[in-house]
């Protein structure tokens, strides 16, 4: 049975008290003190697992001020602090066992742009690539890329100083920092600019005593150890101290600037809440070349000569990441670009990019592809091709493809996967490809896999050895890894953390300073937050206190999933298998990844959340001795017993409905499946999860509703319109409404399917007389598999469905309907859905054997044939196979030589994509339009977000708020921008639904166009 689920992992009393205040006081943001959201909080993108206390989201900055007044007062000395952007680092930069300072829900406003002067002032919770769209219309953009820019916030990249992609030519963070607000441990404000180097000891910061003190000092300090600083500091283009001692002055001691020192500090000296930077103008023209070589090394040692070509980017990745790319959906967007050389295997790839002004890129362009022509008819340097690429949205995909890269290691096969550790580092550039080759030797000794990729031009090489740190012996590994790759960047004038912070790498500093230097960094620490509040035990800790709290060897998340059984791990691979990359954190509400997530900010309402609480669930399962494999098996309480445990849910804390709150917020799009970069489907682990819960727990009753619907259609579909008469009478409604939780039922279609064909061949379906079928004409013949939404709610759309089949010369025959069983997998009624799948599946298998093609309509319903299908069954799925309606039609275009010509006056529409289907099948866009042109009709594709239907989503009660944010989100501003609706085409019956609801008319389905587009 499914026992109730403790944590055990209460706040500690002097928390508890502080926050108690905290809700007393002024403070106008949020507070929360669920499990949930502080396991969300406890990882990042690294192996590390901090649990804090709790997370304290600010409404805006007069927040953060009262939040650390208030833990000024004596009493609440013991309280610590971390601020938190993205959550992408790789090294535990954000994690703590305190307070979490969440500044991402709130202060993500961009609040001044100057385009004259080139600047913009904006807050910390701002991410990189929504700043970058308020930009683009000026011109201008922010430059420092980084492959985490469409979840990684602005004051992520402040703390951090970080960087990516054309730093040689773009800088880093800190060289775009104009001025910082931030607020220091007392609470007060303190906002850094440059200052003349007379008014350092005049009190720079007015009234602020503690900014005064702490200005006058560093300069001191700074000025006194200036030649050891200079001396010391490696000559890198991406050295990142933490506290940057040398740049707090500039090179003629003429100017100071305290924000150079906040920069970089991981959020150890104060929270900054708002950011002034520096902007620089598009670039006119961009180009790229893609050269392929024979080896990862030949592309390493080719490199610096493309940094003389001056590029403004030089990026290069191996073999391994390429391959990974090719299994994943972002390759139909970048296989033309990183064509196949015949005879050749491409092991290593620049990405060699130039951009500025028309003439300038153009030559430089045209110099180097003679010197690569040259070095191909030698061969030279191991070049097998190269491409050069002029549009700027295959540029751009390119680069979507090599941000990518970092979570497609995860997806890797076997337990054994490549981690961020010793990922960032940086040696200058003329040592790099000596130097790689010693680090893979060092991991090659280890019999270890590993995949590289990185900022060639800059000496930034991101490694990531694969390890399992569920294995002891690979979790202590690590460490004797991470202390070799250490000293191997300093005897190669080096560091170990190039790009992505130091986190709980602090370890390392003394080595790379020396006890002087080190000693000044603990001084600045010491005046900034002398009671080590503020992230503490990163970086390095105030003069005479303990030690470091974190290093390499802190707590990671191995340490809990080893204590969950391998075979449970097994059972639940998509749980595991996340790796905190970040990437269902994606801003833009034109990406179908994740709507929940979009729609609430919560991030305990994402992939990512929602498969860390799946860990704890199972561990606190195996904690309390539980075989899930056998509760999986075991059947409900009785109805009394899971009557009164639902009753006492309020009484009775069980951290099975914080898990059942986060996934009942999942809209079983899965986005995630597709998008996600290790695959993590949640609706596959949600089913699983339902299943169980609900042996304990009463369902509601819409579940038994959506989870019947197929098998009560066919019957309601026999009296329509008495069927219609009961269920859409306002008395009814209001009850199915109150009652059920279930609004906006669509209406049974009138005519049925079976009245319109009446008397058509392609009703009377008889299987022994499609085997007296010749072979050679089967392939004349097409069988139209009914799905329960479009066969008995929209019957006009399988009717001209089987017209279009006989417009182009084909024998349509309806098959009879039969459950899917998608509504049942999605509310998890899993026995039901295999039983279902299975008879399905046997039937279909007896269809397929004849040879004819098996097409469907709804896009979800024909994918849960290929996916969940193949999952519950296994091999007794059988081969069948149902085609997407645009995946035969292509087959039908492919075959025909005649084209109708595109006139100028060509019918235009605009399609509009299903999020299950534009994930599982990326290229759908791209097939849509070839069979458009085909007919003469121009296709137009948009990006967009989930519309909020998601199947049966939308109609329950409690999700229709949501379902109309997320419509207007995307859908709604794209539909406005068309003129007519007769030229919008949507595939997915749900969508279709949510459009007719709140834009106010029906859109035709691509056939339909089709149809029309035939008979015209």
């Amino acid at each position: 049975m499914l026992p109730l689920l403790s944590h055990k992992q209460t706040l500690e009393p002097i928390y508890l008290e502080y926050l108690d205040a905290l809700e007393q006081s002024e403070f106008e943001g949020e507070i929360d003190k669920r499990y949930s959201a502080r396991l969300i909080q406890a990882t990042d993108n690294s192996v590390y697992q901090f649990l804090p206390q709790a997370v304290i989201y600010p409404l805006h900055q007069q927040d953060v001020e009262l939040v650390l007044s208030l833990a000024a007062q004596p009493k609440y000395k013991q309280v610590t602090f971390s601020a938190r952007g993205g959550g992408t680092g790789t090294n535990g930069q954000a994690l703590t066992h305190g307070l979490i300072l969440d500044v991402s829900r709130h202060l993500d406003q961009v609040l001044e742009i100057n385009v004259e002067e080139g600047w913009a002032r904006v807050q910390a919770g701002v991410i990189k690539d929504a700043l970058n769209d308020a930009l683009r219309p000026h011109g201008l953009f922010f430059s420092p890329d980084l492959s985490t820019s469409n979840r990684a916030t602005i004051g992520g990249m402040v703390n951090t100083d970080a960087s990516g992609a054309g730093s040689l030519v773009y800088g880093k963070t800190s060289d775009h920092v104009l001025g910082v607000t931030s607020v220091l441990i007392d609470g007060s404000v303190l906002t850094t600019t440059p200052i003349a180097h007379n008014k350092v000891d005049q009190q720079p910061f007015g009234a602020n005593k503690l900014g005064n003190t702490i200005a006058s000092q560093i300069a001191a300090i700074c000025l006194q150890k200036r030649d050891t600083i200079i001396e010391r500091f490696p000559k890198l283009n991406r050295f990142l101290t933490g506290y940057d001692l040398k740049h707090v002055w500039n090179d003629d001691l003429s100017q100071f600037d305290l924000s150079r020192i906040l920069t970089g500090s991981e959020g150890t000296l104060a929270v900054i809440t708002e950011t002034k930077l520096n902007l620089i103008p598009l670039p006119k023209t961009r180009m790229m070349v893609n050269i392929k070589y024979d080896s990862f090394e030949s592309a390493l040692r080719h490199a610096p000569s493309l940094v003389q070509a001056k590029a403004t980017v030089v990026e290069t990745v191996d073999s391994k990441v390429l391959n990974l790319a090719r299994e994943d959906i972002i390759w139909h967007s970048v296989a033309e670009q990183i064509k196949a050389v015949p005879n050749k295997i491409i092991e290593g790839l620049n990405m060699v990019e130039f951009a500025g002004e028309d003439d300038e890129v153009n030559h430089k362009v045209a110099l180097l592809e003679e010197m690569l022509s040259g070095q191909l008819s030698q061969p030279q340097f191991g070049l097998v091709g190269f491409q050069i690429i002029t549009d700027i949205s295959d540029i751009d995909s390119i680069y979507a493809m090599r941000k990518k890269a970092v979570g497609l290691l995860g997806a890797t096969k076997g337990t054994r996967k490549p981690l961020a550790f010793a990922e960032d580092t940086a040696v200058p550039p003329e040592n790099l490809a000596d130097y790689i080759m010693e680090f893979r030797a060092l991991l090659d000794s280890h019999n270890l896999q590993y995949g590289m990729f990185g900022h060639v031009d800059a000496g930034v090489l991101h490694v990531r050895p694969a390890l399992d740190m569920c294995d002891v012996a690979d979790e202590q590994l690590l460490k004797v890894i991470s202390d070799q790759v250490a000293a191997l960047t300093l005897k190669y004038g080096g560091l170990m953390w190039g790009e992505h912070g130091k986190g709980v790498r602090g370890e390392y500093g003394p080595a790379v300073f020396g006890d002087e230097l080190y000693g000044v960094l603990e001084q600045i620490k010491g005046l900034f937050d002398p009671d080590n509040r503020l992230n503490p035990g990163k970086l390095v800790a105030p003069p005479k206190s303990s030690p470091l709290l974190f290093n390499v060897d802190s707590v990671k998340r191995g340490s809990f999933d080893r204590q969950i059984p391998v075979q449970v791990r097994d059972a639940f691979p998509d749980v595991m298998n996340c790796n905190g990359n970040g990437l269902c954190f994606n801003y833009s509400s034109y990406s179908p990844m994740c709507p929940s997530f979009k729609v609430t900010g919560d991030r305990v309402q994402s992939p990512k959340g929602r498969a860390g609480l799946m860990r704890e669930w199972l561990r606190l399962l195996e904690a309390e001795g539980v075989d899930v494999d056998a509760l999986e098996k075991s059947n409900p309480l009785g109805w009394m017993q899971r009557i009164q445990n639902t009753l006492n849910n309020q009484r009775d804390y069980d951290y099975s409905h914080e898990v059942m709150e986060s996934l009942k917020g999942c809209l079983a799009c899965k986005a995630c499946s597709g998008q996600c970069p290790v695959k993590v489907d949640v609706p596959k682990f949600r089913a699983q999860f339902f299943n169980i819960y609900y042996k304990r727990y009463l369902r509601p009753a819409k579940d038994y509703l959506v989870a019947g619907i197929e098998d009560s259609l066919p019957l309601m579909a026999a009296m329509p319109k008495l069927t219609n008469l009961a269920s859409q009478n306002p008395l009814s409604k209001w009850v199915i409404k109150k009652v059920i939780g279930y609004v906006d039922a669509p209406k049974l279609s009138v005519p049925t399917l079976k009245q319109r064909l009446d008397g058509h061949s392609s009703r009377g379906y008889d299987l022994g007389s499609l085997y007296t079928i010749p072979e050679a004409q089967r392939s004349q013949y097409v069988l139209v598999v009914q799905d329960p939404f479009n066969s008995f709610y929209d019957a006009g759309l399988v009717y001209r469905f089987i017209q279009l089949i006989e417009k182009l010369g084909f024998k349509p025959v309806l098959l009879p309907f039969k459950p899917n069983g998608k509504p049942t997998h999605i509310k998890g009624f899993l026995d039901k859905f295999a039983k279902t799948a299975q008879n399905s599946a046997d039937f279909l298998n007896r269809v397929h054997a004849l040879g004819m093609p098996m097409v469907g309509l709804d896009p979800a319903l024909v994918l849960c044939y290929r996916d969940e299908y193949k999952e519950a069954l296994g091999q007794r799925r059988g081969p069948f196979k149902v085609l997407l309606a645009n995946e035969w039609l292509t087959d039908v275009v492919a075959s025909r030589s005649e084209t109708s010509a595109l006139a100028k006056d060509a019918p235009q529409y605009t399609w509009f994509s299903h999020c299950t289907e534009s994930t599982a099948k990326p290229n759908t866009a791209n097939e849509w339009k070839a069979i458009f042109s085909h007919f003469g009709a121009k296709l137009h594709s948009v990006n967009l977000g989930c519309c909020g239907m998601a199947g049966t989503y939308g109609h329950e009660l409690e999700n229709v708020e949501r379902s109309e944010k997320l419509f207007e989100m995307s859908w709604q501003p794209s539909i406005e921008k068309i003129a007519q609706h007769s030229q919008v085409l949507v595939s997915g019956y749900s969508c279709r639904s949510q459009v007719k609801r709140f834009a106010g008319f029906k859109p035709q389905h691509p056939i339909e166009a089709l149809l029309k587009l035939m008979t015209s």
